[in-house]
């Protein structure tokens, strides 16, 4: 567990940036209605759960600050037989005192009414106005002097992990990697894209993962060349290639790696051309990350590697430069190489500063590594051996003082690595 003196830290650490005189709210995410009576599992909101590492619905964490002084008020749900029945049990006032390092501990009852007597002589609202807090909004409309966003800065402080944070992303990585090594070990011929899934999924309930970190995605064929494919219901087919992006959410924290692999545990020739033009890709990107560096840098770097491969592989033909000017690639390289990860896969934090320069790299930064080619079986201007076959290789790697750690290199991906630990039919 994450020590509750450094949620205290980040705590003191946003009040500084606060100005006096002025009342900040932050909400807990709200509990969501899958059908009728029945809820999705619920799950904190990320902003919220990195100030408090309160895990329950209906909850507040106020700031007041003044000239002289900061304090901080967490509101809970107050203990109740009944609902703990049905719903589980609540921490409660008594408990979350003993517990949590605030200045005081309220019941979310009372919530409506304090806010009103904390806003009475506060010029400064911080408020998240995108979430859905109609009747505090209503207890909130004065005329302040000014209004803030408060999710800014929090976003900018969770660029930074911390070596709490960075051990759980290394645990959600090492139970990730066992996920996709049974993926890969697994009879695939003969059985469906969720059959797959199933197995991955149970590795990681199996290992302690408090969930996936995302819907994975399980794309046999020509299904990995839509990005976002989640329906994970075809039949996995004898030589063709299975794309797997799933990583699972370990007490909060995400993994996210994606492997691709042959159903029959054997490239053929042009899928190991396209899968060694994306690997070799990969790990020189990989190679330039360290402090300074900036994404736009390695987004050039992989976009010059992927077409010069392509046009030598006979899948585009011109002028790089040209090409990549018009857009060319896009069409077989759609995406960003990454984005931060953290407590979200894709961490809510800021790629620019507020003067719209782009953040550079710095130390215990987290961002995924992630290049791929996706070829249509349409595609009648590439040839024939290289139609319905998608491809990515990812990554997750953190910045460290003078260079990088890729967390997650132990998970096999070179094709002899892949070979060796796949089934054969």
């Amino acid at each position: 567990m994450i020590k509750e003196s450094e949620y205290k830290k980040r705590r003191t650490k946003l009040a500084k940036k606060l100005s006096n005189n002025s009342v900040a709210l932050l909400f807990s995410a709200k509990a969501k209605v899958r059908s009728n009576d029945t809820n999705y599992l619920y799950r904190q909101d990320s902003n919220f759960y990195y100030l408090t590492g309160f895990k329950e619905d209906n909850a507040c964490l106020v700031f007041l600050k003044s000239r002289k002084k900061i304090k901080t008020i967490l509101f809970v749900q107050k203990k109740d037989a009944q609902e703990e029945l049905w719903n589980g049990k609540r921490l409660g006032v008594v408990e979350a005192k003993k517990r949590f390092l605030f200045d005081e501990v309220r019941v979310s009852s009372d919530l409506k009414k304090s806010v009103k007597e904390f806003c009475k002589d506060k010029e400064n609202l911080y408020f998240d106005f995108t979430k859905e807090t109609p009747k505090i909004k209503k207890s909130v409309k004065r005329n302040f002097i000014a209004h803030y966003d408060i999710s800014i800065f929090i976003k900018e402080m969770r660029l930074i992990k911390s070596k709490a944070e960075i051990k759980f992303i290394k645990k959600a990585i090492k139970i990730t990697k066992k996920a996709h090594h049974n993926a890969m070990k697994f009879k695939k011929i003969g059985s469906g894209e969720n059959e797959l899934l199933a197995k991955i999924e149970y590795t990681f309930k199996k290992n302690g993962a408090y969930s996936d970190a995302y819907t994975s995605i399980v794309a046999c064929g020509d299904s990995a060349n839509t990005l976002h494919y989640i329906s994970n219901n075809k039949d996995l087919k004898n030589k063709e290639l299975i794309l797997i992006d799933a990583g699972c959410e370990y007490d909060y924290y995400a993994s996210d790696i994606t492997r691709t692999i042959p159903v029959n545990g054997k490239f053929t020739k042009a899928q190991r051309d396209l899968y060694e033009l994306v690997l070799d890709t990969q790990k020189k990107v990989i190679e330039m990350i360290k402090p300074k560096i900036l994404r736009s840098d390695l987004q050039k770097k992989a976009e010059i590697l992927l077409v010069d491969g392509m046009i030598k592989l006979g899948i585009m033909s011109g002028k790089r430069n040209k090409l990549i000017k018009k857009l060319a690639h896009k069409k077989y390289y759609p995406h960003g190489i990454g984005h931060w990860m953290g407590l979200d896969v894709h961490d809510e934090a800021p790629y620019f500063d507020k003067n719209k320069k782009e953040i550079a790299l710095r130390e215990n930064m987290i961002l995924t590594i992630e290049p791929g080619i996706y070829i249509s079986k349409d595609d009648k201007n590439v040839p024939k051996k290289f139609r319905g076959i998608g491809i990515r290789i990812e990554d997750d790697i953190q910045v460290t003082k003078r260079s990088h750690k890729n967390l997650s290199k132990k998970i096999a991906k070179s094709i002899e690595e892949v070979e060796a630990k796949s089934r054969r039919t």
